[in-house]
């Protein structure tokens, strides 16, 4: 067939513009292909993935928070049945916080409810967590309840440890592994979306240079069969080929790029950043537990030392030498930013470091965290030198001095941060989705104008053979 058109020219015009209107059409099916997946993608990212992540660390964040303010109530409650001794304004903002922090943990249940809608392994761990949770509730209410009775403070405190343990042995590994699944989902999804678009770049281009290439081919086969210096309508053509490649590209690099911030430079750090919130809210919970129940101190103590590691590592760091050797590898990293001697969230965060301000913030949060770190030590001295009162004001009070507010200074520090990142992501997301809708029409129209203007260009030549 290709033999045939060739033999004469009116058949080499036909068989030029079967090829060019070919790749046009074959730059058309990528174009469209390519944009209805990266839509996809990021409707997926922006209603699903991200906001499922995300309510599942707010969940892990709530569920350390509420047994920790659960502790405080206790703490601060006074004697049992009389309330005489009660610490009014500590009571009364744990009694807030408390709330506050059921409530989003049944918000953030209901989120991942939703979400996990197909996903039957997700669905049964968030069934099992709101199981859970409901006993969990039913234990923390009746020691509050308990703690209202004359002589209660001790059955409370039983029913506390009951409930705890039930946390940290289900509740807090659930939602974890909700954190874990929903990021390894997201994560699946992003790695499959680049490697999608690194094909679909390379096939652009290729069908983009050859489009172009057989347009301007047929251009000077005309010239030198006519001797006409151009086509008009071939040279239109030429032109909107190469918007329509030049379009194309342009959308798959950026939805590449934007992919990347959203997902690296950006969601990484949020997930960092959630986790050492979560972390950080048990290990000011185990502060409060090492102060409410005396037979578990030294498990509290271990529990808060390992958190401590988990946030900032150092090799061989005990609870008395962490603050010293805290100081030591953090001025060592201050000098030298690729300095690993310590590991943890803190260290994930700041080796992901993208945008303005971020580091500056991060190093921040890492300077509150000392100070709060520091305040543990005084504390733990308090309580060795027997001042149970003393170290319950500086654990719970609200003074500005005290480690509760250096602790709410941390995690403010921390927000800042994945505030930062958290805008970097809506922005990413935001100006991918654009791009969708600005430069995939332009390519478009481009490519079928080009095609149209092919065949307008060519007709009154091949009228001449009729």
């Amino acid at each position: 067939m290709v033999g045939r058109y060739g033999e004469s020219l009116p058949g080499r015009l036909l068989l030029g513009r079967a090829v060019c209107l070919l790749l046009a059409v074959g730059l058309l099916i990528l174009l469209g292909v390519s944009s209805l997946g990266m839509s996809g993608v990021w409707d997926e990212t922006v209603r699903r993935s991200a906001p499922r992540t995300i309510a599942a660390t707010q969940l892990n964040l709530a569920l350390n928070n509420m047994d920790a303010q659960a502790a405080n109530i206790l703490l601060s409650s006074g004697e049992s049945g009389t309330g005489k001794g009660r610490l009014d304004e500590s009571y009364g903002k744990a009694t807030g916080f408390y709330k506050e922090a059921q409530d989003t943990i049944s918000r953030s249940l209901r989120t991942l409810s939703a979400a996990a809608e197909g996903d039957k392994a997700t669905e049964n761990t968030v069934i099992t967590i709101t199981e859970d949770f409901a006993h969990y509730q039913e234990l923390i209410g009746r020691a509050l309840e308990n703690d209202e009775h004359p002589d209660g403070k001790d059955a409370a405190r039983a029913d506390y440890r009951t409930a705890t343990d039930l946390l940290s042995a289900r509740l807090l590994p659930e939602s974890r592994e909700l954190v874990d699944a929903n990021n390894q989902v997201y994560n699946r999804m992003y790695d499959a979306t680049r490697g999608d678009l690194a094909v679909q770049r390379v096939a652009e281009a290729i069908l983009g240079v050859l489009l172009i290439a057989a347009l301007v081919l047929l251009q000077v086969r005309l010239a030198r069969s006519f001797q006409r210096v151009f086509n008009p309508a071939l040279l239109a053509a030429t032109l909107c080929a190469v918007v329509a490649v030049v379009s194309a590209a342009q959308l798959l690099a950026v939805n590449d790029d934007r992919m990347k911030v959203a997902r690296r430079d950006s969601f990484d750090s949020v997930v960092a950043l959630s986790r050492a919130k979560a972390i950080g809210y048990d290990a000011n919970a185990d502060e409060s537990r090492y102060l409410l129940d005396p037979s578990r101190r030294p498990g509290y103590e271990e529990s808060f030392h390992d958190k401590s590691q988990e946030l900032y590592g150092i090799e061989g760091a005990s609870l008395s030498t962490y603050d010293a050797k805290l100081t030591e590898t953090w001025a060592a990293y201050r000098s030298e930013h690729n300095d690993k001697r310590f590991s943890g969230e803190f260290r994930r965060e700041l080796d992901n470091v993208t945008f303005a301000g971020e580091r500056d913030a991060a190093e921040k949060a890492v300077e509150a965290y000392a100070v709060y770190e520091s305040d543990d030590r005084s504390f733990r001295k308090l309580v060795g030198e027997g001042k149970q009162v003393e170290a319950t004001l500086f654990c719970i009070g609200w003074a500005s001095d005290t480690s509760n507010a250096h602790f709410g200074n941390w995690m403010r520090a921390l927000d800042r941060v994945t505030a930062i990142n958290q805008s970097h992501f809506e922005r990413a997301t935001a100006e991918g989705r654009d791009s969708l809708i600005t430069l995939a029409p332009a390519a478009g129209v481009a490519l079928l104008l080009a095609a149209g203007l092919t065949v307008l260009g060519l007709r009154p030549r091949l009228a001449e053979f009729r």
